[in-house]
């Protein structure tokens, strides 16, 4: 048996970040465990970590380039996988247009910084609009607000979990989680420190989720209603001459434009659309607005619903007028190594959103893409524009996204599909090209954007 060998890195199948262990030779790992020096991840792990090594040594998995042939997938080499996609691809424009291709990436291409660093390069050589991907189905919202409040979608604020007094948690379940759009291995015991310093967590949630049971605080609450919840919750900051914006005050506008939409949502209008009660609510902004420091932090079950971007915007302006917007123990901005808002700079760009809208329904485009949820009805409805082509990266819209079924059908009808991935799938067994990919132990690895998300940098 060869030497081992000993390197620590991190794992990327989730945000959670987590720092690991591994051991191996030239052939073989031999154990991945977690790092309890890992300043982030704190020794946290998790069963997707582990079998990082399973990606690399699973038998299905794809490792040339496969083409479509009387409906069977057989080996060609890259050369010949090269020149039949670029052939293919460049024969549909051409008949139908640069919209004629459409492109979907899934969630692994946020943490693979090659992919990060490409993509961009091959979807404007492509010069198409039609982008898709996985964010669209649970976390845009967050990024529309930002857009529209701060001035750009991936400046989003993140909760300083390790010197808040008081954590207002609406829709998230960070126990399970480890924190998304809020990178946090190990949140339960970050939420056990928290109570152990004499701080609080309040669970908001329909379910009594893990992060629910752990906090020992958790309100039920209609789902489609924790908007009414906040308003009411700002609403009542106001009304109890509680709000204090600190060293934001002089470059906040919209307050007064603020206090005036709210005034609607009282907590008695709350009470009866969430069922909490109204002196409940009245109580936890009092709380919320006079601890020395508080953040609110809504996350998927706020996001994924008919006012989600409501909520999100009404989460940042509880945070700001409150002191608790970039300030200790509020919600604060990251510092990572690599600057991901400076490097995707929107700077003379145009401020009016949305920049434009989807071809069928009149859905908004927003950061560059539109919702998957507009992407079979962009294939299948003809005249100019229709997506008559696609190229799938990492991503099994087939299963993961609404209305999974349909997209797979009009996948089916294409001219033409091409999939970079590790398998043939429930989305890539459409295709007629599949590209393989390398895993996590194959390259080196940092997460260019969940470090702007992270607790810690």
């Amino acid at each position: 048996m060869s030497d081992l060998k000993t390197q620590f890195r991190t794992c990327n199948i989730c945000e959670a970040m987590c720092g690991l262990i591994v051991t191996y030779d030239d052939t073989s790992v031999h154990s991945i465990k977690p790092n309890p020096e890992d300043p982030l991840s704190r020794g946290h792990i998790c069963p997707k970590a582990i079998a990082l090594q399973d990606f690399r040594t699973d038998a299905d998995r794809v490792t040339t380039p496969l083409k479509k042939v009387d409906g069977a997938f057989v080996p060609i080499s890259w050369e010949e996988a090269y020149d039949y996609a670029a052939t293919r691809l460049a024969a549909v424009q051409d008949r139908h247009g640069k919209d004629g291709v459409g492109v979907y990436l899934g969630n692994p291409n946020a943490h693979k910084f090659g992919n990060l660093l490409s993509l961009p390069r091959l979807i404007k050589a492509l010069g198409t609009s039609n982008r898709y991907s996985s964010a669209t189905a649970d976390q845009i919202p967050h990024h529309v607000a930002s857009i529209h409040m701060l001035g750009h979608p991936m400046l989003i604020p993140v909760p300083d979990v390790a010197r808040t007094d008081l954590m207002l948690i609406l829709g998230g379940n960070p126990v399970v989680s480890n924190g998304s759009m809020m990178t946090a291995p190990g949140f339960g015991k970050r939420m056990d420190e928290i109570k152990a310093r004499g701080g609080r967590v309040v669970v908001i949630d329909p379910r009594r989720t893990e992060t629910a049971t752990r906090a020992g605080e958790h309100l039920f609450i209609r789902p489609e209603t924790d908007a009414f919840l906040l308003l009411a919750l700002i609403h009542e900051v106001f009304a109890q001459g509680l709000q204090d914006l600190g060293a934001l005050t002089a470059i906040t506008d919209g307050v007064e434009a603020l206090q005036q939409a709210v005034q609607p949502f009282t907590p008695e209008k709350a009470a009866e659309m969430t069922g909490i009660e109204a002196q409940t609510i009245r109580a936890l902004a009092r709380d919320f607005a006079s601890a020395k420091s508080a953040v609110c932090y809504a996350r998927m079950g706020a996001s994924t619903q008919s006012f989600g971007t409501l909520c999100q915007w009404a989460n940042n302006a509880l945070n700001i007028i409150t002191g608790n917007f970039d300030s200790a123990g509020g919600a604060m901005f990251t510092t990572p190594a690599l600057d991901y808002v400076g490097m995707t700079s929107r700077k003379g760009k145009t401020r009016s959103y949305p920049e434009k809208r989807s071809r069928v329904s009149q859905q908004p485009l927003y950061n560059g893409e539109f919702p998957v949820s507009v992407m079979a009805e962009e294939m299948e409805t003809p005249g100019a524009g229709q997506i008559k082509a696609m190229i799938t990266v990492a991503g099994n819209p087939v299963l993961t996204a609404p209305n999974g079924q349909r997209i797979g059908r009009a996948f089916e009808g294409l001219d033409f599909m091409m999939s970079i991935d590790l398998h043939i799938n429930d989305t890539t067994r459409h295709a007629d090209l599949i590209l393989p990919a390398s895993v996590a132990l194959e390259e080196d690895v940092y997460d260019m954007v969940f470090h702007s998300f992270a607790v810690r940098n």
